[in-house]
């Protein structure tokens, strides 16, 4: 049993390791890759490990990239929208669960059937209005797609429907009223939903790349996604420079995770979600 037992756990770790290992390759080839020079970075057979670690790659992608506008505009765009989903998709997923009114499932079904079409279909429309907004090339057209969530409208209306009703009641006896209900007992008990959700809207707009090139053409407010992209030439790209570039782009969001890796994990096996 036990000799079974420790062939279970050695194949389940030999296999864990591969995974972990596949996963992490690419981050580490960019790094090694950042170092080398261009024929090295485009050399068949490939060259792993540089034979003279260029560090000047990095100089030459800050001196491209105005990187603090970049890290400006990226945190701009995640606090926006973290705030708007904290408290629009809350209120949203709260009315779902907990409020009954004639069209309550039909509204509902309208937010899900967003969550099952591409978003690139929404994409000329939120364009059309940010154009009438006069919001183009300024960081609130970055936040705009951002507004209302539909998967954190979905994930907290779960949450509400578990929330004990015995609570609304109490409250209600004591003469609350349903925004009080809402904001002193619902709010609170939904902290790690919302710390789920704003993992995860964090994670969605730091690798949000095509919406920011379309809203904003000027330099200064482009978020980090969107500068890397300018660092592709028409005709050939300095590789190197470009990864030491996406490298600079990863670091705070390396810091971010192991900060909160603990929320992050308690987050995924909230939502059963990864990506």
């Amino acid at each position: 049993m036990n000799k079974a037992l420790t062939k279970s756990h050695k194949s389940a770790i030999i296999v864990l390791s591969i995974g972990a290992v596949v996963m992490v390759f690419p981050f580490i080839w960019m790094i090694l890759s950042s170092l080398k020079s261009y024929g090295e970075a485009i050399s068949i057979p490939l060259t792993i490990i540089p034979n003279v670690w260029r560090f000047d790659n990095y100089l030459k992608a800050m001196k491209l990239l105005p990187f603090s506008y970049l890290y400006f505009n990226t945190a701009m765009m995640i606090l926006g929208r973290c705030l708007f989903a904290y408290f629009l998709c809350s209120m949203a997923g709260y009315s779902f669960a907990r409020i009954k009114y004639p069209g309550r499932n039909f509204l509902f079904s309208l937010v899900l059937i967003q969550m099952m079409v591409p978003s690139q279909v929404f994409i000329i429309p939120q364009y059309l209005m940010v154009l009438k907004l006069n919001w183009i090339n300024t960081i609130p057209a970055l936040i705009f797609p951002g507004f209302v969530s539909a998967f954190g409208t979905f994930l907290l209306r779960q949450f509400y429907m578990t929330a004990p009703s015995s609570l609304e009641e109490a409250a209600i006896i004591d003469g609350a009223n349903r925004w009080k209900i809402y904001w002193h007992i619902m709010l609170p008990l939904a902290k790690n939903s919302l710390m789920a959700l704003s993992i995860f809207t964090a994670l969605f707009a730091w690798k949000d790349l095509m919406w920011p090139i379309i809203v904003n053409t000027s330099i200064g407010k482009l978020t980090l996604s969107a500068g890397l992209a300018n660092l592709q030439g028409q005709y050939d790209t300095n590789i190197p420079v470009v990864l030491a570039g996406s490298v600079i782009a990863t670091l705070p969001m390396i810091v971010i995770f192991l900060s909160f890796q603990q929320h992050f994990v308690q987050g995924i096996a909230f939502t059963g979600t990864k990506e």
